[in-house]
């Protein structure tokens, strides 16, 4: 399940990615936060962090405020993810970039939980990777089923 907060970030980063495909301006994080349905305060945070990742960049000045870098087929929902919710595996074990040896597991390569989830993880993975903001973008119904839960 994804938290409110990537929900957050996912609504901001449609509005910028529609913003650029329109006129290209910089959008203040006000106008972000109205067009997005978003609290302010949230969005702060989470602009500055996917700021930090090079997806956006903020502008100074009297036409400032941010702008989307990254062209929207090169935003993966998966990195999205990462980014924000951190690790996406069920079990550490899974995970390939937060590895952790379960404390429990006596025997990785026999542990039935854990073949159990990376079947699971594996096809979830398959599907998230694939997908990018211009999915979301291009999608208004797949969008709305996103944020609808």
């Amino acid at each position: 399940m994804i938290t409110q907060k990537m929900k957050y970030a996912l609504k901001a980063l449609i509005v910028l990615a529609d913003e650029k495909a329109g006129n290209g301006r910089a959008l203040r994080i006000e106008e972000i936060a109205k067009r997005s349905g978003t609290p302010k305060r949230f969005l702060e945070q989470i602009l500055l962090e996917i700021r930090n990742a090079g997806i956006v960049s903020s502008i100074r000045g009297r036409s400032g405020g941010y702008i989307l870098d990254k062209d929207p087929t090169t935003v993966q929902l998966s990195e999205l993810l990462r980014l924000i919710d951190g690790p996406m595996a069920p079990l550490p074990c899974l995970s390939q970039r937060h590895y952790a040896r379960c404390e429990d597991c006596t025997d990785e390569e026999t542990c039935r939980i854990r073949r159990v989830f990376a079947e699971v993880f594996w096809s979830y993975l398959v599907l998230i990777e694939s997908l990018s903001l211009a999915d979301l973008v291009r999608s208004p119904g797949a969008a709305a089923q996103v944020f609808a839960a």
